[in-house]
């Protein structure tokens, strides 16, 4: 086991020899693609690459394979479930989903407001009940109350769907949904759309305080090395990939991205940072 304080790029290209798997969040994955010296040769040893704490980008899945040979195993989890599910070892991993349920974990996709069970392919909130989910939160009865359905599935607040191969598709948290005009859009979907974009390393999308339409989608770019992509840029490119509701009403660009410690963007911080980019409240 390789332990380090930080994620530092130029030590972990460095200590990849001596490792055999990696896990990590898919900023690792992206910081890792900008680098040349990330060959196939570089990491042949390696048995086994994992993404989890965050959506990975079917386009840096599909990107990283094909610089390195190696299919990202992406999975879910969270503190309160452990694992839930995960693509598999031997057999398809599929870019952009995070695999089927492990062994004994139940999922099902509810609409929020009423709890029903939604059918396969729609978008609603994932729900989780198994072994591997908690009780409840320690102390706090009320929180518990509200996280669980009577029948015992753990209300995740995460948004996705179920394919038709059974595969989860996560499209961000309940709090991040936009409601734009009275339509949803959901920030994985554009953001996902953007980073397959040329010039383009990472992006984030959250609403922003719209005076017309409630919230207007705002993109958060950040550019591949000396791209020249510009706002403009991004939104043409968008109209051939998105419906006009979805498209970004302003692109900004920056050096890096707010996160956390385990890696996820912090969304709030952004929502603060962009909140009058429509004009003052």
């Amino acid at each position: 086991m390789i332990f380090l304080l930080g994620f530092h790029l130029d030590k972990i290209l460095r200590l990849l020899p001596r490792a055999t798997a990696m896990m990590g969040v898919p900023t690792f994955y992206t910081r890792l693609l900008s680098r040349p010296d990330l060959t196939r040769e570089l990491v042949a040893h390696i048995r086994l690459f994992v993404s989890g704490s965050a959506p990975l980008s079917a386009e840096t899945h599909r990107e990283f394979e094909e610089r390195t040979g190696h299919a990202i195993l992406e999975r879910y989890g969270m503190t309160e479930t452990n694992m839930n599910t995960s693509n598999p070892y031997d057999g398809p991993r599929v870019a952009g989903t995070v695999g089927p349920p492990l062994p004994g974990v139940e999922i099902r996709i509810a609409d929020p407001a009423t709890g029903a069970e939604l059918p396969r392919g729609e978008v609603g909130v994932i729900e989780i009940r198994g072994p591997n989910v908690c009780k409840g939160y320690w102390r706090m009865p009320d929180k518990t109350a509200e996280a669980f359905r009577p029948d015992g599935f753990f209300i995740s607040g995460d948004m996705g769907l179920i394919d038709e191969a059974g595969y989860v598709r996560i499209v961000g948290r309940d709090k991040d949904l936009i409601i734009t005009g009275g339509l949803n859009v959901y920030p994985a979907e554009v953001e996902a759309a953007i980073e397959a974009l040329p010039g383009v390393a990472e992006c984030a999308v959250i609403g922003a305080p719209h005076p017309d339409f409630g919230e207007g989608v705002v993109a958060v770019v950040i550019r591949s090395g000396g791209s020249p992509m510009d706002e403009a840029g991004v939104q043409n490119a968008l109209a051939e990939t998105l419906a006009a509701f979805k498209r970004p009403k302003r692109v900004m660009f920056v050096e890096s991205l707010p996160r956390n410690a385990m890696g996820k963007v912090q969304k709030n911080r952004l929502r603060d940072a962009w909140r009058d980019i429509f004009g003052p409240r």
